[in-house]
C-alpha cells in the first residue's frame, strides 16, 4: 500500500493519477477535507480525486493517530508525504511548525524505523532570496535563509533530517514553481499561468509586477517554472529507485521571465500579447524573489535522464487540454 498525504491537493492528486496510469490502485489518501466533501464527493479540493482510484481515505489527524498508536490497518510500503500548509503568506508560526515540521518528523521516524520508503515535499522557498545559491547539496543547507515562515518550516525539517542522519534513508524534494491541472483550489497560491489565463479571458490583458531592482526590467524577473507532469515523473522516479536518497531539486534548470510565461499563455489561447506593469504591494517587496534557477546536476548524476517539457509546450498542454475545458488529471 502507498500512502499519499495531501492526496486531494495539487501535487498529491497528480501523483495518484500517475500511479493509477501505472495500474496502481492500492493507495491510501490522507488529507484534510470536511465530512460533507467526502460524503457528497463534492467541493473544490475533492474534485481532484473524482477521476482517481484509491483504496481508502483518512483525515490527517486520524492517520497520525493510527501511526502513533500502531493501529494502521494497511501494510504500508511507501509514503509520499506531500501534505503541508503551502501558503507563503501564512503568519501563524505555531501552526506551520506543528503542521509542516512536527507532523513530518513523526512520519519520517515511523517510516525509517519500519523500513517504509519515505519521500517528502521540501520546497525551493528554503533558498530565500537566492543569494546563497540553489544547490541541493545537503552540507550547504545550514547556510540558507528562507524569506517567509512557510520556507522556514520546510527548512527546519530538512535540517532536522540532516542532523538525525536520516537523509541517507529518505528523500526530500525541493519543488520549484510547479504549475498545472489540479491546482484550481489553491486560491491565491495558484500558479500565475492560471491567474493569467483568467485575466486574459476576463479583460484581454495581464498585469505583471514592476521591477524594483535596476538589473531587472519590468517583467524580466525570472523563475524556474516546472510542469506538474514533469514534477510527478521526477517524484515517482525515487519511488522506483529506493537506493537513491537525500535532498534533490525538482525543477527544469532553466530560468524564464514572467514576460515569457505570459506570452506563452496568450499564444496558447490564440490571443495578442497585452501586458501592463503594475505596482508591487509594499508588504511583499522585501520578500520578492527576482531570480530562481534549480541546480539539477545532482538529480542527473543520480541517473535521472528524462527531459522536461519546455515552458511553451507545458503551458500549451495546460491551457488547451485542461484550462479551456475545465479538465482534471485522471488515472486513465
Amino acid at each position: 500500500m502507498i500512502v499519499v498525504t495531501g492526496g486531494a491537493g495539487f501535487i498529491g492528486s497528480a501523483l495518484i493519477a500517475a500511479l493509477n496510469v501505472r495500474g496502481v490502485k492500492d493507495i491510501v489518501v490522507v488529507d484534510e477535507l470536511t465530512r460533507e466533501e467526502v460524503k457528497s464527493k463534492s467541493g473544490e479540493k475533492y474534485k481532484n480525486l473524482a477521476g482517481l482510484s484509491f483504496a481508502g481515505y483518512l483525515e490527517k489527524g486520524e492517520f497520525l493517530e493510527a501511526v502513533l498508536e500502531g493501529k494502521l490497518e494497511w501494510d504500508v510500503e511507501a509514503v509520499l508525504h506531500m501534505g503541508a500548509c503551502s501558503d507563503t503568506t501564512e503568519t501563524d508560526e505555531a501552526y506551520l511548525t506543528k503542521n509542516n515540521y512536527e507532523y513530518t518528523k513523526v512520519l519520517a521516524r515511523w517510516a525509517s524505523d519500519g523500513g517504509i520508503r519515505f519521500i517528502y515535499a521540501s520546497s525551493a522557498a528554503t533558498y530565500g532570496d537566492g543569494s546563497k545559491g540553489f544547490s541541493d547539496n545537503e552540507e550547504e543547507i545550514v547556510k540558507l535563509s528562507p524569506l517567509n515562515l512557510y520556507g522556514c518550516s520546510k527548512q527546519l525539517f530538512d535540517l532536522w533530517a540532516h542532523d538525525e542522519e536520516l537523509l541517507g534513508q529518505i528523500v526530500g524534494l525541493k519543488y520549484f514553481n510547479v504549475f498545472g491541472p489540479n491546482e484550481y483550489h489553491k486560491g491565491g497560491m495558484r500558479s500565475f499561468i492560471l491567474k493569467a489565463f483568467e485575466q486574459i479571458r476576463a479583460n484581454g490583458k495581464v498585469g505583471l509586477f514592476r521591477s524594483y531592482e535596476s538589473e531587472y526590467k519590468d517583467g524580466e524577473q525570472v523563475r524556474d517554472f516546472i510542469y506538474v507532469k514533469d514534477a510527478v515523473d521526477m517524484t515517482l522516479w525515487f519511488l522506483d529507485n529506493p537506493q537513491k536518497n537525500g535532498l534533490f531539486n525538482i525543477g527544469t534548470g532553466e530560468a524564464r521571465t514572467w514576460n515569457d510565461l505570459v506570452s506563452a499563455v496568450f499564444s496558447a489561447m490564440g490571443k495578442e500579447v497585452k501586458i501592463e506593469y503594475v505596482e508591487m504591494p509594499e508588504e511583499i517587496r522585501n520578500q520578492y524573489q527576482y531570480f530562481t534557477k534549480a541546480e539539477m546536476g545532482k538529480l542527473h548524476d543520480a541517473s535521472y535522464d528524462k527531459k522536461t517539457m519546455s515552458l511553451e509546450e507545458a503551458i500549451k498542454d495546460y491551457v488547451q487540454n485542461y484550462l479551456q475545458g475545465g479538465g482534471y488529471l485522471t488515472g486513465s
